[in-house]
């Protein structure tokens, strides 16, 4: 006797291509995870900024200084406070992404785990791509958030000390232009992402470069172009480029206050995207780039 079955063609199912965005994304998730550093420099400078907040409370609190012209009175020690927290806490994140930056491809040499990322299928752009948006956009997100919810705490505290003193909290808001302070940040986070891109650039690719001592050789070549030029030419062109790059170029982004006046700058886009420094120093980042994938594909485990 002769069994028969039936058979039923399978259909043909194939395998859907990976999506282009998601290497990326999870390359990104690694950093993250990896690199704790990412998302705590921030809450720590802020929890050492507020402690110091409420100590300076329990001390002393500031007092009550006016401009003794103008429609709006401003309260000079309190903005300051504002503004010292918010530089705190970016100076943190920004010495943590500078360490970050460094270490990003030299450490996976050192420990050879470059080896084992290398035969995922994840390229070498997308893995530097990936390494460059942490300090570029992803620490300045988390430190404009710290930011934020670090002034709300010293608000709160600040409203709460005066009420208890019996003091109007409606005039000190009305004297507290914060409003303005967030939108300035925000602005200037926005334009220190095209501003600092070479800065960011040049640290991947010298721990892409370099086997030991990748602080020094980040910081030694730029130095040293400055010593040289100043002992050969008697100028300090490199130099005043180096410091325009990193704390002058942002300035030229806001409105300038008359010197007299104590009043917050107003964000001026304008005058930004048409300084030529923006755009060239874009093209030095993408060379940066280049050259630090450049050098994963090439360079060995240390």
């Amino acid at each position: 006797m002769t069994a028969t079955t039936d058979v039923f063609p399978q259909p043909v199912v194939s395998a859907a291509p990976l999506a282009r965005t998601r290497p990326f994304f999870w390359s990104v998730r690694r950093e993250i995870w990896e690199n704790r550093a990412i998302y705590l420099a921030a809450p720590i400078a802020a929890c050492v900024v507020i402690l110091g907040a409420v100590l300076g409370h329990t001390v002393a609190h500031s007092h009550m200084v006016f401009q003794p012209h103008g429609p709006r009175p401003v309260q000079v020690p309190e903005i300051l406070s504002y503004l010292f927290a918010a530089f705190a806490i970016l100076l943190t994140s920004a010495i943590a992404g500078v360490f970050y930056c460094l270490g990003a491809l030299n450490t996976e040499r050192r420990d050879r785990s470059v080896l084992f990322w290398k035969s995922l299928p994840v390229s070498d752009l997308t893995t530097v791509l990936s390494k460059a948006v942490v300090p570029s956009l992803i620490m300045p997100a988390i430190t404009l958030v710290t930011i934020y919810l670090t002034h709300l705490a010293m608000l709160a505290m600040d409203m709460g000390h005066l009420a208890a003193q019996g003091r109007s909290v409606s005039q000190f808001l009305d004297n507290l232009p914060l409003m303005q302070v967030w939108l300035d940040l925000a602005y200037a986070f926005l334009l220190a992402v095209f501003w600092w891109a070479p800065l960011w650039s040049w640290l991947l690719l010298v721990s892409a470069w370099s086997k030991r001592m990748t602080f020094l050789w980040a910081v030694g070549p730029p130095l040293a172009i400055c010593v040289i030029e100043r002992m050969a030419f008697g100028t300090d062109y490199a130099w005043k480029l180096l410091a325009k790059r990193l704390d002058g170029g942002l300035g030229d982004g806001f409105t300038t206050p008359p010197p007299h006046v104590f009043e917050l700058p107003w964000p001026d886009p304008v005058a930004f995207v048409t300084k030529p420094g923006v755009w060239i120093g874009l093209v030095i980042a993408a060379a940066f780039l280049a050259g630090a994938v450049w050098m994963r594909r090439r360079r060995e485990p240390i």
